[in-house]
C-alpha cells in the first residue's frame, strides 16, 4: 500500500506538531516558518489515509449516513455547525476504537462538555492539548486536525497496525528506440536520392562511383607529379558549361522539422548571440541614465530639504492658519445650527401671529359693519307688525268668545223662564 507507507509516521507528525505549537507552558514556543499555515492540509490528508485503514467507511458513515469528507475538510471552513457535528462524531468513534466507552454525542448535547470529554480522552493517551477548547468549537483548523490525528494514530497502535516500507513494482528497462533524423545526412540517403533522380532524370545521369574513382585517379596522378607544375589543360568555357550543366543535380536539399531540437538550439543561440549584442549597446546607455537618474534624484532631495529649512516658518503658519480655519469652521457649524433652530422658530411665531392678525381682522370687519344693525332693525320692525297682528287677533278671538258666552247666557236664562212660567200657570188652573 504505497498511499498508506507515504504517510508521515506518528511520532514524526506529533514531534512536528509540538515543534509548531511549543509543548508545554514553560517552554518558548519555536518561531513558525513559512510553511506552517499550511501543515494543517499535510495533517489532514494524513488522517483521512489513516481513517481509510481504519475502515472508517464501513463502520462509521455507511451506519450513519454520513458523506466522506474531503482531503480538506477540516482544514478549511465550509460549514462550522456540521463540522463541529462531524469532528464530535469522529473523535467519538476513534476513541470508542481506542478501547474507551465513549458516548456517541448528539445534536442538543452541550459542545463546551463534550469538547472537555474529548480533550481528558487525549490526555489520558499521554498526548498534550496546550490549547484552549474554544479552538475546537469551531470545527475546522489545526487544533482539530491534530486531535484528530492524535486519536487516529491511538486507534491503530490499539488494532496493532504498524508501518511498513513501501514495495516498489519492478519495471522492465525498454530499449529506447532513436528515431531516424531527417536533418542528419547520411551517405545511403544520399544515393537514395540519387536514385530518385535517375527516375525522374533518365537524360541527367551522374554516376557517383565514376566520380569518386576519377577523382582517386586525378589525386593519385597529382601525387605522382608532385615535383612537375599544376598545369590544366581544360577549356575553360568547356569547364563553365559543364559546371553549369551539373550543378542542378549537385544540389542536395534537407527537410527540416521546426520541432527538431537542434533548430531550437540554433535558435536559442541565435536569440543569445542577439541579447548579448544589444545588451552590450544599450548597456552603456542604461548605466548613463541610471546616473543621470541618481543625480537628478539627489538634486531634487537637496533642493527639497533647502525648500523645507527655507519655509519651515511659512509652514508654521500655514498649520497654525489651518488649525484657526478648523475652528472657525466648528464655530460656523455650531452658529449655522443655531441659526437654524431660530430661523424655525421665527416661522412658527410668524405663523401665529399672521392667524392672530386673521382673527382680528375678522373681529374689526364684524365691528364696524352695518349689515347685522339693518337686519336687526328689519326683524324687530317685522316683530312689532307680528305683534300688532297677534293682538288684532286675540282681540277679535276675545270678542268672540265674549259673544259666545253671553249667548249661551241668555239662551239659559231663556230656559230658565221658560221652565217656571207653565208651573205657574199649571196652579193658576
Amino acid at each position: 500500500m504505497a498511499a498508506a507507507a507515504a504517510v508521515i509516521p506518528p511520532s514524526g507528525l506529533e514531534d512536528g506538531v509540538s515543534r509548531a505549537r511549543g509543548e508545554g507552558a514553560g517552554e518558548a514556543v519555536v518561531e513558525r516558518g513559512p510553511g506552517a499555515a499550511y501543515h494543517m492540509f499535510v495533517v489532514m490528508e494524513d488522517l483521512v489515509e489513516k481513517l481509510k485503514l481504519l475502515r472508517y467507511e464501513e463502520e462509521l458513515l455507511r451506519k450513519s449516513n454520513l458523506k466522506p469528507p474531503s482531503r480538506h475538510y477540516f482544514a478549511l471552513p465550509t460549514n462550522p455547525g456540521e463540522q463541529f457535528y462531524m469532528f464530535c462524531t469522529l473523535a467519538a468513534w476513534l476513541i470508542n476504537k481506542t478501547g474507551h466507552p465513549f458516548e456517541q454525542p448528539q445534536e442538543y448535547d452541550d459542545p463546551n462538555a463534550t469538547i472537555s470529554n474529548i480533550l481528558s480522552e487525549l490526555r489520558s493517551f499521554g498526548r498534550t492539548a496546550d490549547f484552549p477548547p474554544s479552538k475546537l468549537k469551531s470545527g475546522y483548523g489545526e487544533h482539530v486536525c491534530y486531535v484528530l490525528d492524535c486519536l487516529a494514530e491511538e486507534a491503530l497502535k490499539y488494532i496493532g497496525f504498524t508501518w511498513k516500507r513501501p514495495s516498489y513494482p519492478v519495471e522492465e528497462l525498454e530499449e529506447e528506440t532513436v528515431p531516424e533524423d531527417d536533418a542528419e545526412l547520411t551517405l545511403s540517403k544520399v544515393d537514395e536520392e540519387f536514385v530518385e533522380e535517375e527516375t525522374d532524370n533518365e537524360e541527367n545521369f551522374i554516376d557517383l562511383n565514376v566520380l569518386k574513382a576519377q577523382t582517386y585517379h586525378l589525386d593519385t596522378n597529382e601525387s605522382a607529379k608532385q615535383e612537375d607544375i599544376l598545369e590544366s589543360t581544360t577549356d575553360a568555357a568547356e569547364w563553365s558549361l559543364e559546371v553549369e550543366r551539373v550543378l542542378p543535380q549537385l544540389k542536395v536539399t534537407i527537410r527540416t522539422d521546426n520541432k527538431d531540437w537542434r533548430i531550437h538550439v540554433d535558435q536559442m543561440h541565435q536569440h543569445k548571440s542577439g541579447i548579448e549584442s544589444a545588451l552590450k549597446e544599450t548597456k552603456g546607455f542604461l548605466d548613463k541614465l541610471h546616473n543621470e537618474i541618481s543625480r537628478t534624484l539627489e538634486k531634487i532631495g537637496s533642493r527639497e530639504k533647502y525648500i523645507n529649512n527655507q519655509l519651515e516658518h511659512l509652514v508654521q503658519e500655514y498649520r497654525g492658519a489651518q488649525a484657526q480655519l478648523s475652528e472657525a469652521r466648528e464655530r460656523y457649524q455650531q452658529g449655522n445650527g443655531g441659526v437654524t433652530e431660530r430661523t424655525r422658530v421665527l416661522s412658527e411665531v410668524t405663523e401665529e401671529l399672521e392667524k392672530v392678525k386673521q382673527e382680528m381682522e375678522e373681529k374689526g370687519s364684524s365691528m364696524t359693519d352695518g349689515t347685522p344693525l339693518v337686519k336687526i332693525k328689519q326683524s324687530l320692525t317685522k316683530l312689532k307688525q307680528e305683534t300688532v297682528q297677534m293682538d288684532i287677533r286675540i282681540g277679535v278671538v276675545e270678542h268672540t268668545l265674549l259673544q259666545s258666552k253671553l249667548k249661551e247666557k241668555c239662551n239659559m236664562t231663556r230656559d230658565m223662564h221658560a221652565a217656571v212660567t207653565p208651573e205657574s200657570a199649571i196652579g193658576f188652573y
